[in-house]
């Protein structure tokens, strides 16, 4: 038989190592095989370190060579324990015919228990799994366990080495990957590692460090062949389901958590995808962190990489152990597995069946309670027998200890008395997180010119068709009607345009909850750099509309009107554009979003002072139009084109021509002219200024603000928008159920 090539090791592939390194790092790698697990940390760390000096490059770490050498603490392994875990919803019943006309009260809502007195502990260097059927609890555990329910309604305690958890600090000594892979389609695999490693790792790591330990990570996950892969979408070929689901991982372990929740991360996968994505968390607990999962179904293989379970019905526990218990524990309650049967499937199945029975699972759950107290009798005995002599450490400790090894690599000190102030909430100042989250917006817009593109035609075959329609207004009483016309609907048009925008948040909803969740960047760094991000397309799109039309059309003010032009468009488009991302950040669904977009919009037209003046419309509805945001710009613009001239726009018998006596001859009109100034003691005549530029805006009702002052107003509402839409974000992503 021929012998199969060896695989090449996880430093083959990392051109960051020469050739000493390497043979060190085999050497490594073998030793922590056989001693323990060091972290992806240590390595890096050490490998920096060997870089920058020279003379220790071929020799590596005394706790290497000889792992009993090491001088960091010896700390006690992490232990997250939870005691009586107790939730709660309150259920409105379903609506029926008699309730239509009899309301229920409040107190008659009916209450389900979804987490029942659930115990347990997740262990450092472990896989602990929550099975059960849909509906059994499994999510609801996994987000009590990592912080995702509302304090004031989960009963019991959950604790880390005895100590209770502060929320601030568990957010940054964990990680929770959903379970949809919520990744932008348009960057690649490194490249999306290397945007979360300067999300989360501190800038005082040097750029070299930050990409040495993507690469690493990139081996550690097995993704090195599709490194340079986009990740893909629906319209864009990219990775397969098991390496996006890799990827989801890696860019929440990038900085190395103590603790990694789960929730099923095999859903959606093959047999083969599952088992790699599983044996890499296999290869993260060993790393020494507690990994915490929920998974449906597992394989036979996948069975073999789990070292703790807790099966869930119905919000109890009814089994929690060893996948290597399983078999005793079903044989002493009477239900022994044959032989050749995989283990978790039959007690699903089992489970089901009880649940489908009168009694329910309630004589599985007091087996295993009583199961538990005989087991937790000899466990605690050989537990205090193993501690004899081994130094009990603090958790500030115990975290100090892991941050000296590598673990949490976020700038943490271990100085600090205060444990939660030892640990920063964010990795980065804020101008820094602006600027990452720019360059990966950028990066992933610039490789789907088509969302642009899509914005760009519509403005420009927009302002084409205006063009050619209002082409070259004259000044007589019928070319002011159309000049009105014209800058109503470019306005109006303007904001329409915007709601394009709408999908864009709607895409990077729950992308930015994720990361924003455990702390990877101030939700002030994502409005700042989104708002700032926003700008530059915005200015294209107006000085195409502005280009196009203004001279066709053929709008009062030469250059300077021009320039003018080009504000009030770039201010509309800054406020509506503003306006429709404030929204994106209250309605969730985007054809729901749509149609609220569109049905405000308008209102607000209709109140802007176009269809009706302001001086007509009722007292009750006056309020609607000065919160129209339509109504500043087009102010503004108006005010551009009539104001600030003595221009006269109708002339004797001009003010004819929109009336029956249009038809007339001219010299009839004259004779009209001359009775009716006989009649006012004026001198009328055929060429006298009867309208001017301020006349027309008292007919629109125009006369309370300058051109300027309506110009800021209309900057002011997108800034307020923006404001909101901050305030959207920070009570609206917190993330807990309630």
């Amino acid at each position: 038989m021929a012998s199969a090539k060896p695989r090449p090791t996880s430093s083959d592939s990392l051109p960051l190592f020469d050739f000493n390194q390497r043979i060190e790092l085999q050497q490594y790698s073998r030793n922590s095989r056989s001693n323990g697990s060091s972290t992806l940390a240590d390595l890096l760390k050490w490998v920096e370190d060997g870089r920058d000096e020279s003379n220790s490059r071929n020799i590596a770490p005394a706790c290497w060579q000889n792992p009993a050498s090491t001088s960091f603490p010896t700390a006690s392994p992490f232990v997250l324990s939870f005691h009586n875990l107790r939730y709660s919803v309150r259920i409105r019943p379903k609506m029926a015919v008699p309730s239509l006309f009899h309301r229920k009260k409040s107190s008659e809502l009916r209450t389900k228990v979804l987490l029942n007195d659930i115990s347990g502990e997740a262990r450092e260097g472990e896989i602990m799994a929550v099975l059960g059927a849909s509906g059994s609890g499994k999510s609801t555990l996994i987000d009590a366990l990592a912080n995702r329910i509302a304090k004031e309604s989960l009963g019991g305690s959950i604790t880390l080495n005895g100590e209770v958890l502060e929320s601030r600090l568990l957010k940054v000594i964990s990680a929770y990957v959903m379970q949809d892979d919520l990744l932008y389609p348009m960057l690649t695999v490194e490249e999306t590692l290397m945007f979360s490693a300067e999300f989360r790792l501190p800038r005082s790591l040097s750029k070299r460090r930050k990409r040495a330990r993507v690469q690493a990570l990139i081996d550690q996950l097995g993704l090195r062949n599709a490194a340079n892969t986009v990740i893909g979408d629906e319209g864009h070929r990219g990775v397969s389901g098991g390496e996006r689901r890799r990827v989801s991982i890696g860019t929440d372990i990038i900085h190395d958590p103590i603790i990694l929740f789960l929730d099923e991360p095999t859903s959606g996968l093959d047999s083969t995808s599952a088992f790699m994505v599983v044996k890499v968390l296999q290869r993260i607990a060993q790393s020494g962190s507690i990994v915490i999962m929920s998974i449906h179904q597992p394989s036979y293989r996948i069975l073999s990489l789990l070292d703790r379970m807790i099966f869930l019905s119905r919000g109890q526990t009814v089994y929690n152990g060893s996948p290597a218990s399983l078999p005793r524990f079903f044989a002493e309650f009477g239900h022994p597995i044959p032989e050749n049967e995989n283990k978790t499937e039959f007690a699903l199945d089992l489970i089901r069946e009880l649940e489908e029975t009168s009694g329910g699972t309630k004589s599985l759950v007091e087996f295993n309670k009583s199961w538990q107290r005989s087991r937790n009798l000899i466990q605690g005995k050989n537990r205090v027998h193993a501690r004899r002599g081994m130094p009990k450490l603090s958790l500030r400790d115990a975290i100090s200890a892991s941050i000296a090894k590598g673990k949490l690599v976020s700038g943490a000190t271990t100085g600090d008395p205060n444990l939660s102030s030892s640990v920063p909430t964010f990795a980065n100042p804020l101008w820094m997180e602006m600027l990452v989250i720019s360059r990966r917006s950028l990066t992933n817009s610039r490789r789907m010119p088509e969302l642009f593109g899509t914005r760009f035609g519509a403005v420009l075959v927009t302002a084409i068709i205006f063009a050619t329609i209002f082409r070259n207004l004259d000044d007589s009483p019928r070319g002011v009607q159309e000049r009105i016309g014209f800058l109503a609907l470019a306005m109006s048009t303007t904001f329409y345009i915007c709601a394009e925008a709408m999908p864009n948040f709607l895409q990077d909803r729950y992308i930015f909850m994720r990361e924003t969740a455990y702390n990877a960047y101030r939700r002030s760094s994502y409005v700042l750099a989104h708002s700032i991000i926003s700008l530059p397309p915005l200015v294209v799109l107006s000085f195409a509309f502005v280009s196009v039309t203004f001279w066709l059309v053929g709008l009062e003010g030469g250059f300077s009107g021009f320039v003018f032009f080009f504000y009030a468009v770039m201010a509309a488009f800054w406020a509506g554009s503003s306006f429709v991302t404030f929204l994106s950040g209250i309605v969730s669904h985007v054809v729901l979003g749509f149609t609220i977009v569109i049905a405000i919009l308008a209102y607000l037209v209709l109140f802007s002072g176009f269809f009706i003046t302001r001086d007509r419309i009722p007292p009750y509805w006056i309020w609607f139009h000065y919160i129209s945001l339509v109504k500043y710009p087009y102010d503004s613009i108006l005010q551009g084109e009539f104001g600030g001239t003595e221009k006269c726009f109708v002339r004797g018998v001009q003010m004819f021509d929109n009336t029956p006596l249009g038809a007339v001859s001219t010299s009839l009109k004259l004779k009209l002219l001359e009775n009716m100034g006989r009649t006012m003691g004026m001198n009328i005549t055929g060429s006298t200024c009867v309208t001017t530029g301020a006349d027309i805006l008292r007919m629109q009702g125009i006369t309370d603000l300058t051109k300027w002052s309506a110009l800021w107003i209309t900057v002011v509402w997108g800034f307020f928008f923006r404001v909101l839409f901050y305030f959207t974000l920070l009570l609206g992503s917190k993330n807990k159920r309630r």
